[in-house]
């Protein structure tokens, strides 16, 4: 008799934490242009399906969930996810990201890569802070130390990430483009990863 599979396919990104995405995106560079260890990676990672199980799918079943899967790893530009409740602590982004702390946003700089990793977890702790006082849809969160509590963000769910993860460079662009010419030679010393990551996406910052 064979056996019965359940096999969970994610619809959104809220399914997928930022650990598990952490672990496919290693293997996905490792086995960057093989096509059958690239699918075996995604169907472990986001559905968790073994390579000898996904051998064993009869043809239209693999075929289904591997344009699924490939249409659900495309959709990464998400809105941005203002405060969420977790451990019972609501939290919410730094309310104003043009005026944060400067230190933060050079910690944030420092830390931001293409590639999403524990360091994004430590950026994510900056841009999102314990809300310490809140009227309606106004609030305000809690001062940045340099010590926050960083690795929580690695258990939550990668809706958020994508949703601050666009928006950070989003936000970016638009104050690069307010800097004079003449002082952005010195911006691009103290941000190197800004700058090439927006242009790695596409992102042009025009010159004022």
């Amino acid at each position: 008799m064979k056996k019965e599979i359940q096999i969970v396919v994610p619809k959104d990104w809220s399914a997928i934490t930022l650990r598990q995405y952490i672990e496919l995106q290693k293997d996905l560079k490792a086995y960057e242009g093989e096509g059958e260890a690239l699918l075996a990676a995604m169907f472990y990672h986001l559905c968790g399906v073994t390579p000898d199980i996904m051998r064993k799918l009869d043809t239209e079943t693999f075929l289904n969930i591997k344009a699924e899967l490939e249409g659900f790893i495309s959709q990464t530009d998400l809105p941005l996810v203002r405060s969420f409740d977790y451990d019972g602590i609501r939290y919410g982004i730094y309310p104003n990201l043009s005026k944060i702390e400067y230190g933060a946003y050079i910690d944030i700089s420092k830390l931001v890569t293409k590639e999403m990793g524990e360091d994004w977890a430590k950026a994510m702790a900056i841009l999102y802070r314990p809300i310490t006082k809140q009227k309606g849809e106004l609030y305000s969160v809690a001062n940045y130390t340099g010590e926050e509590q960083w690795d929580w963000f690695l258990d939550l769910g990668m809706d958020i990430h994508w949703g601050a993860y666009y928006f950070f460079f989003y936000l970016s662009m638009e104050l690069l483009s307010a800097i004079p010419n003449s002082m952005m030679k010195m911006v691009e010393e103290t941000l190197p990863n800004i700058k090439s990551i927006l242009a790695e996406n596409g992102l042009t910052i025009p010159q004022s």
